[in-house]
């Protein structure tokens, strides 16, 4: 069993999805691993990943829509505002995504489907440096 580990920065301009899945691929294939896994877990509260559809764009489009209606940015119901009116809101869309995701490694591979890609999922208005810790295990 073999292991490697690499963090990636994600720059991001406010809210929406940022695909990283030609970033992932590139570090699943430098591991040279036939068989296993890779976790791309993200440090942070206020950002998350999620695996979407990455042909359509109003997939995209779409699920922030959603999110904007189920966690308005500035709801009263929430006292945590120190950071601004979409701090809390960002923590709440953050818990209910996820802050790690593991993918297989099949042949070398990222086992995604052939519609599928893995986003960083910013939850905040302004522009953030998210961190996000890849790690491969396999043979």
């Amino acid at each position: 069993m073999r292991q490697a580990q690499e963090e990636i920065t994600v720059t991001t301009s406010g809210q929406g999805l940022y695909e990283i899945s030609d970033v992932v691929r590139a570090f699943t294939e430098a591991c040279g691993m036939e068989t296993g896994q890779l976790t791309a877990y993200c440090r942070h509260t206020s950002a998350s990943l999620v695996i979407q559809e990455n042909a359509d764009p109003d997939v995209q489009r779409d699920l922030l829509a959603f999110f904007r209606r189920l966690v308005p940015d500035g709801d009263p119901l929430f006292v945590h505002t120190m950071e601004g009116p979409d701090d809390m809101p960002a923590h709440v869309k953050s818990a209910l995504t996820q802050t790690s995701i593991t993918i297989p490694i099949v042949r070398r591979l990222l086992a995604l489907g052939t519609w599928q890609g893995l986003y960083l999922f910013e939850h905040r208005r302004n522009p953030h440096l998210r961190k996000i810790v890849l790690h491969a295990l396999g043979s």
